[in-house]
C-alpha cells in the first residue's frame, strides 16, 4: 500500500530514484570495465551495449507500478491540449458548438426533470391521485368533469376503497387590513379541513382547519401562503390568532402555510375552509361542478377497485337525479399528471426538439473532426510505423474529442443557469416552477452529456483515423493534403444525417409557428385594438343590496366616459379570451327535452347596456340592453348567434323565452329573448360557445366580480392609472386586479403555444445554421483534397462555369438525400404533433416547401464560397504543387 500511495503522490521522486539505481548500475559497469584495462569510451559503450537502452527500460519499469493508466491519461491529456491550443479556429468552433448544445439541453432538463419527474413534495405522492366525474357522453380528449360538491360528501362518506379524500376550489378575495396598507385582490383556495392533512403538510405557524370549522356559517378562518406572510405581514409571526379583512368580513388568522408549498399553483395566496364559500344550499348540489377531489389510495386496495365504489355510487346518484345534469361514473388520474398536463406535451416536444439539436451539433463536430484526422493522416502514419499501437492513438484522438466536449459543457453549463433563470422569469404559467433549479443531479446529467457527445463526436472520426494502413496513408499525403475519398465519403455521410435532422426540426418549428400565428391572429370576436381591461370585486359590506352595486357601477362608468380620450366603457363579468366564466343548463319552453342528460347549457356573461358598442361584439337582431333593463325590470336576455342557431332553428328566437336551470316552470328564471350578438370565444383556440348575457344592471349576485372595460384613443396603458384613481375616489378600500389589453389576454392564453413554438423554432434556426457550417467545411474540405484533379481539369480546357458546376452538384447531392430523409421524418413528426396544431394540417404543404426552400437557400449559399473557390484555381499553381 505505501508503495501504491507512493507511486501516486511522489511519482518525481519515485521516478529519480529509479534514475539513480540505473545511472549507478551503469557507472559500475564502466569502472569494473576500466579496472580490467579498458579505455574509458570503449567502457562506457561497451556497458551501455549491455545495460541496454535506458528510456526503454525505464518505460518498462514504469508500466508495472500502479497508476500507469493515470500517468497516460495525463500524458494525453497535456499532449491534446497543445494539440487543440495550435488550432484555435477549430477549437472555439468546436467549443461554442458543444456548449450552444450541451447548454440547451440541459436547461430544458432542469425544467423537465423538476416539473414532470419530480415527485410531489407530499407525504408518499405515489398514492395521491385526483378523482373526477365523467359523464359518457363525453368523449373528447379531456373527459375528466369538476366535481359537485354535493357528490364529493356522498363519496367521502359512503365509500371506503380510498384512505381518505378532500376537495378544494378556487376563488378569491379583496384583502385588506387595519395597517394602512392597499388592498389588493388575492387568489385563494378553499379546502375541506382534511385536505392538508391527507397530503402530508404541516403549517410552519399555527395549525390547519379543523373540522368544525369546515361548515357552512362557522367562524370565519384564513391560512396565510408563505408568500403573502412574507409580502404583505413582513412574516411577523404574531400575525397568528389577529384578523383580516377578506371582502370586507373579519377572518381570523389560524395558521402559515410552509414555504415550499405552492399548490395548485404559487397564485394561491390564502386558504379558507372549503364550505365556507358555499351556501347551504348548494353544498349539497349534485350538479353544480367546481370543485377538484383529491384521494389518497388505501395500500390494501387496489385503483381499480376503490375507483370502482365510488363509480357505483356516482351512478345511483345520478339515477336518483335523473333530470338534472349528473355524471355517470367517476374516474381518475395520478396528481402529479393532473398538476402538469397543461405542460407536459410542450416540455416534451421541445426536450425533444433539443435533443435534435444536440445531435446535430455532434455531426456538426465530427465532421470538423474527421477533416482534422484527414490533415493529420500522414503524422498517425508515421506514428504508427514508430509502434505506436492503434488503441493509444484511438485514445488520443478520443482525448482531444473529450476536452473539446468538456470545454464546451462547462460553458454549456454556464448557458444552462442563465437560461434557466430567464425560462423561470418569463414563463408564468409554468407549473411547480418553485422547485426547477440546477443542483448536483443537474451537473451530473451535464456531465453524462458531455461523455456522450464524446462518444458521438468522437469515436467515428477516430476508428476512421486509424484503420489506415501505412504505406496507403502515406500514399495519400504524398499526392494531397488531406488523405483519401474513403473521408469524403464519411464527411458526407455525416452532413446527410446532419441535413435530415434539420429538415425534421425545421418542419416541427415551421408547424408550431403557423399554429401559433393563427392563435394569435385568430378573431375572437370583438375589437382588440385600444381596448383596456380591469378587474373588480364588489364585497358583500356596503354593497349587499343591487342598488348599491348599480350605483357604483353607473358612477363610475359616468367618471372613466368623461376621461379625455376615452371614446367608450362599459361593464362585463368576463371578456372575449379572458375564460370560461362558468355555465349553467336552460330549458326552452315548448321545446321538448329529448334526453334530460343532454340539457342545453350556455356560457353566461353579465353586461351593460355599453358592452356590445364598447367592445364591437355585433348585434344581428333585436336590440342591446338599454338602462331600463335593470334591477327588477331585467328578465330579459341577449343570446349569441350559435345559441341561436342550435337551440332555434329554423324559427326567430327574438321574444321566445328561456329558463335557466331545471325547472321549465320556475318564473324567476325564465327570460325573455330580445337580442342576438355575434359570437366570441371565451379562450383564444377553443370552439365557439353557445352564450346567453344578462343585464349586469339587475345587480345579481353572480355579477359582483366584474370586468371594467374601455376603449381609447391611442395606447390604452396610458388611460390605467386615472381610471384606477377613479375607481379610488369611489372606493378607496377596492382593489383593482389585472389590468391588462386585449392583446395582452390573448397573450397570456397562449403563452405555452408561445413558449413551445419560440423555443422549438430557435432550436431549428441554430441547427439550420450548423448544417449550413457543416455543408460549408465539406465543400472546402473537397475542393482542397481536389484542387489538383480542378488544376489539370481546367488546363485540359475545361470552363470556370463547368468546374463550379462541378463543385456545386458534389455538395448538394448530400443536401438532396438528407432533405428526402427529412421529409419522411418531418411527415412522421407532424403526424405526432397534431394534437398541438390549430389552425394547420400535420401535411401543411406550405411549411413543408418553406421549410425546404429555405434550407436550399442556406445551403446554396453555403456552397458558393468553395464553389466559386475552385472556379478560380490557377492549374499552374495547382501543377506545380503537385
Amino acid at each position: 500500500m505505501q508503495k501504491t500511495l507512493s507511486t501516486l503522490f511522489r511519482r518525481g521522486s519515485e521516478t529519480a530514484r529509479l534514475d539513480e539505481e540505473m545511472r549507478f548500475h551503469i557507472e559500475q559497469e564502466i569502472a569494473d570495465r576500466v579496472a580490467r584495462g579498458v579505455s574509458p569510451e570503449d567502457a562506457r559503450r561497451e556497458a551501455m551495449r549491455q545495460f541496454g537502452n535506458p528510456t526503454l527500460l525505464r518505460d518498462e519499469a514504469r508500466r508495472v507500478w500502479s497508476w500507469g493508466w493515470l500517468e497516460a491519461l495525463g500524458r494525453d491529456m497535456r499532449i491534446s491540449t497543445r494539440k487543440l491550443m495550435r488550432s484555435p479556429g477549430f477549437t472555439i468552433t468546436a467549443v461554442a458548438v458543444m456548449a450552444l448544445c450541451i447548454g440547451a439541453t440541459t436547461c430544458l432538463f432542469t425544467v423537465v426533470r423538476a416539473v414532470l419527474l419530480e415527485p410531489l413534495p407530499f407525504h408518499d405522492p405515489d398514492k395521491l391521485v385526483m378523482v373526477y366525474e365523467h359523464f359518457r357522453s363525453n368523449l373528447s380528449e379531456n373527459p375528466y368533469n369538476p366535481v359537485a360538491s354535493g357528490d364529493f360528501y356522498e363519496w367521502r362518506e359512503k365509500t371506503h376503497g380510498f384512505d381518505d379524500m378532500a376537495a378544494w376550489q378556487t376563488t378569491s378575495f379583496n384583502v385588506s387590513d387595519e395597517q394602512g396598507k392597499l388592498p389588493e385582490v388575492a387568489e385563494a383556495g378553499a379546502g375541506s379541513w382534511n385536505l392538508f392533512r391527507l397530503l402530508g403538510v404541516s403549517p410552519a405557524l399555527g395549525r390547519t382547519f379543523t373540522e368544525n370549522e369546515d361548515r357552512v356559517g362557522q367562524a370565519q378562518v384564513a391560512m396565510l401562503s408563505w408568500s403573502l406572510f412574507q409580502r404583505r405581514f413582513g412574516g411577523d409571526a404574531s400575525i397568528v390568532g389577529k384578523q383580516i379583512d377578506l371582502d370586507a368580513k373579519p377572518y381570523t388568522i389560524v395558521g402559515v402555510l410552509p414555504e415550499w408549498f405552492a399548490y395548485p399553483t404559487a397564485r394561491v395566496q390564502l386558504w379558507v375552509p372549503y364550505a365556507s364559500i358555499k351556501t347551504s344550499e348548494s353544498i349539497h348540489w349534485p350538479d353544480n361542478h367546481d370543485s377538484s377531489v383529491v384521494a389518497r389510495i388505501r395500500p390494501d386496495v387496489s385503483l381499480k377497485t376503490a375507483i370502482g365504489e365510488v363509480s357505483a355510487l356516482q351512478y345511483r346518484i345520478h339515477m336518483e337525479h335523473q333530470s338534472q345534469p349528473v355524471a355517470e361514473d367517476a374516474m381518475t388520474r395520478p396528481m402529479i399528471e393532473d398538476v402538469v398536463s397543461d405542460v407536459k406535451t410542450p416540455l416534451l416536444v421541445m426536450m425533444a426538439a433539443v435533443g435534435c439539436m444536440l445531435l446535430i451539433g455532434c455531426l456538426n463536430v465530427s465532421n470538423l473532426l474527421v477533416a482534422r484526422a484527414a490533415a493529420r493522416q500522414k503524422e498517425m502514419a508515421i506514428r504508427g510505423a514508430l509502434g505506436a499501437g492503434r488503441f493509444t492513438l484511438l485514445r488520443e484522438q478520443m482525448m482531444e474529442t473529450m476536452i473539446l466536449c468538456a470545454c464546451g459543457g462547462a460553458f454549456g453549463l454556464l448557458l444552462a443557469m442563465a437560461g434557466t433563470r430567464w425560462l423561470m422569469m418569463h414563463w408564468k404559467q409554468l407549473p411547480r416552477a418553485e422547485a426547477v433549479h440546477v443542483d448536483g443531479v443537474v451537473v451530473l446529467f451535464a456531465c453524462g452529456v458531455v461523455c456522450l457527445t464524446a462518444v458521438l463526436a468522437g469515436l467515428l472520426p477516430a476508428i476512421s483515423a486509424t484503420n489506415k494502413n501505412v504505406l496507403g496513408a502515406l500514399q495519400d499525403s504524398a499526392r494531397a493534403v488531406g488523405g483519401g475519398l474513403s473521408k469524403a465519403r464519411l464527411r458526407k455521410l455525416l452532413l446527410m444525417a446532419e441535413i435530415a435532422l434539420t429538415v425534421v426540426l425545421l418542419i416541427a418549428a415551421g408547424l408550431l409557428l403557423k399554429s401559433f400565428v393563427h392563435l394569435r391572429s385568430s378573431d375572437i370576436g370583438c375589437a382588440s385594438e385600444n381596448v383596456l381591461t380591469m378587474k373588480y370585486s364588489l364585497p358583500n359590506a356596503g354593497y349587499d343590496k343591487p342598488e348599491q352595486q348599480v350605483a357604483f357601477s353607473e358612477s363610475l362608468l359616468e367618471g372613466v366616459r368623461r376621461l379625455p380620450g376615452v371614446r367608450a366603457a362599459a361593464l362585463g363579468t368576463v371578456v372575449p379570451g379572458a375564460g370560461w366564466g362558468g355555465d349553467r343548463v336552460f330549458l326552452i319552453p315548448g321545446h321538448p327535452l329529448v334526453d334530460p342528460q343532454h340539457q342545453p347549457d350556455a356560457v353566461q356573461r353579465w353586461v351593460d347596456p355599453e358592452y356590445f358598442s364598447t367592445l364591437q361584439i355585433p348585434l344581428i337582431a333585436g336590440r342591446f340592453f338599454d338602462n331600463h333593463d335593470r334591477l327588477d325590470h331585467s328578465n330579459y336576455v341577449i343570446i349569441s348567434k350559435e345559441l341561436a342557431r342550435r337551440y332555434f332553428p329554423n324559427e326567430d328566437p327574438l321574444h321566445k323565452f328561456i329558463v335557466m336551470g331545471i325547472d321549465v316552470t320556475n318564473k324567476k328564471n325564465t327570460y325573455e329573448v330580445v337580442g342576438i350578438v355575434g359570437d366570441t370565444l371565451y379562450r383564444v383556440g377553443s370552439r365557439v360557445k353557445s352564450t346567453v348575457y344578462f343585464p349586469i344592471l339587475s345587480g345579481a349576485p353572480d355579477s359582483r366580480r366584474k370586468t371594467l372595460v374601455v376603449r381609447t384613443d391611442g395606447d390604452p396603458l396610458r388611460f390605467a392609472i386615472p381610471i384606477q384613481k377613479q375607481i379610488a375616489a369611489l372606493d378607496p378600500q377596492l382593489p383593482v386586479v389585472d389590468v391588462l389589453t386585449i392583446p395582452q389576454i390573448v397573450g397570456e392564453s397562449t403563452m405555452n403555444q408561445s413558449f413551445t413554438a419560440s423555443l422549438v423554432l430557435a432550436f431549428a434556426v441554430l441547427s439550420l445554421l450548423l448544417a449550413g457550417v457543416g455543408l460549408y467545411g465539406v465543400l472546402s474540405y473537397l475542393v482542397t483534397q481536389r484542387v489538383t484533379e480542378i488544376g489539370i481539369r481546367i488546363a485540359l480546357g475545361a470552363q470556370r462555369s463547368q468546374v463550379l458546376g462541378l463543385v456545386l452538384r458534389d455538395g448538394m447531392r448530400p443536401v438532396l438525400a438528407g432533405l428526402a430523409v427529412g421529409v419522411a421524418g418531418g411527415a412522421a413528426v407532424g403526424v405526432l404533433l397534431r394534437t398541438l396544431l390549430y389552425g394547420t394540417k400535420p401535411m401543411d404543404p406550405l411549411v413543408f416547401f418553406g421549410m425546404i426552400l429555405a434550407l436550399l437557400a442556406v445551403a446554396a449559399i453555403a456552397s458558393a464560397a468553395p464553389a466559386w473557390r475552385a472556379s478560380s484555381v490557377d492549374p499552374m499553381q495547382a501543377l506545380r504543387t503537385e
